[in-house]
């Protein structure tokens, strides 16, 4: 059987991007491969809270979702019969809203800086990888993981009241190290693959420049803001079930739970401005982003061969997003998507691969931040759009080569 190469396109809840696939490391031998990604998604929804909308003007939010592109790349050298060593990049965590001008003023300042509210978090991810067969066909493998990640906040409109319209937040670029580990299983002739592979939380303290329309923000003593990125499980399957096709599985679990972000001056107001609407029953605060349920998604499809040069896939996903009501940063509760790929053996040692990938946005409601506060009555005031029958289209192309 030809080996049949699947295209993993991620587009999926919270902040995922990448899905962190460890599979170029399980190829066979010395392999190369390179991916780019294109996502084109419609994401729009309506302002159900009437004290958020300017008199007599449309309640849609408009099109939030930007066009994102993201790369991939890994490399893996077959040192000896029993050790192996990867290199693999990718920019495994992303965000990019932009809230549209719209005349009703609810995620758009008409009046005095002219832009919406929007969200941009870029990261990149450099695993290094050492693997160790101590028996036939099982293998150990782990190594140091080495991760980039920077954003921007601004927050405009009528949905984050006067205190927070103009809030702008400025994460610089901070670099920090976490691990990978894993085994796999693997019996070429049936083309049988398993493996399950653990990646470690990697905790950051960044410093963050907050201001009000430019002007610095300053409630109480400057402090770097700490934050982390999950911690993951991926669990890999694929099996021959006749001499050209072949079953795969994807399973992977991200503890989006423990995410939240709070920079110093944002929560200083936070406080001050809970503290007053409550009398001073309640003094905590609360987040800029956060997610209330970890992320479990799957992937099930089948590959086959046509001919000596040419192989098709096809799969279906499921995300069960991070929770409902969602953060007006990134409105969507999970997808479900069908994915078809193609690919192209012009050789035995390099393929092309192409695919594209359909994704059904889950429907969410959106919040404030304060929704899960426990103040008496907060759920209804802190809700304030519903997003439904939104969309996304994912392409992509991979080279692989064997040497």
């Amino acid at each position: 059987m030809i080996g049949i190469s699947s295209i993993n396109l991620c587009h999926a809840s919270a902040m995922e991007q990448s899905g962190q696939s460890i599979l170029p490391f399980l190829e066979n031998g010395n392999y190369a491969e390179m991916n780019i990604f294109a996502v084109d998604s419609s994401v729009s929804g309506v302002v159900d809270r009437s004290d958020l909308v300017r008199d007599n003007q449309n309640r849609s939010t408009g099109d939030i979702a930007e066009n994102t592109q993201f790369y991939t790349a890994a490399v893996k050298f077959q040192l000896t019969d029993k050790l192996s060593f990867g290199l693999l990049y990718d920019q495994p965590f992303a965000a990019k809203v932009s809230y549209p001008q719209r005349s009703n003023n609810s995620y758009f300042d008409n009046d005095f800086s002219h832009q919406g509210t929007s969200v941009k978090v870029d990261s990149q991810n450099i695993s290094m990888i050492f693997g160790y067969s101590p028996i036939d066909n099982f293998q150990v493998y782990g190594g140091p993981v080495y991760q980039e990640i920077k954003g921007q906040v601004a927050l405009r409109g009528n949905a984050y009241t006067e205190a927070y319209d103009g809030y702008n937040a400025n994460f610089k670029r901070k670099g920090e190290a976490g691990w990978l580990i894993g085994g796999s299983y693997q019996i070429p002739d049936y083309a049988l693959k398993a493996a399950i592979t653990y990646r470690s939380k990697i905790k950051y303290s960044f410093q963050v420049d907050e201001d009000i329309f430019g002007e610095t923000l300053q409630l109480t003593e400057s402090k770097k803001t700490k934050l982390e990125t999950p911690q993951s499980i991926n669990v890999d399957f694929q099996s021959g079930i006749s001499d050209r096709t072949l079953a795969y599985l994807n399973l992977r679990w991200v503890n989006w739970k423990e995410f939240e972000t709070r920079p110093t001056q944002f929560g200083a107001l936070s406080e001050i401005l809970l503290k007053e609407a409550t009398n001073g029953e309640y003094t905590s605060g609360f987040k800029l982003d956060s997610y209330q349920k970890d992320q479990y998604s799957a992937t099930i499809g089948i590959g086959h061969q046509i001919s000596e040069k040419w192989s098709g896939s096809t799969d279906v996903s499921w995300d069960s997003g991070t929770g409902n009501p969602a953060s007006t940063l990134g409105p969507i509760k999970g997808s479900w998507s069908l994915g078809l790929g193609l690919q192209f053996n012009p050789t035995s040692n390099y393929f092309i691969a192409g695919g594209v990938k359909y994704y059904w946005l889950g429907d969410a409601r959106t919040e404030d931040g304060t929704y899960y506060l426990p103040i008496e009555g907060i759920k209804q005031i802190a809700e304030q759009a519903e997003f439904k029958n939104n969309h996304a289209i994912a392409y992509g192309l991979k080279i692989g080569y064997r040497f």
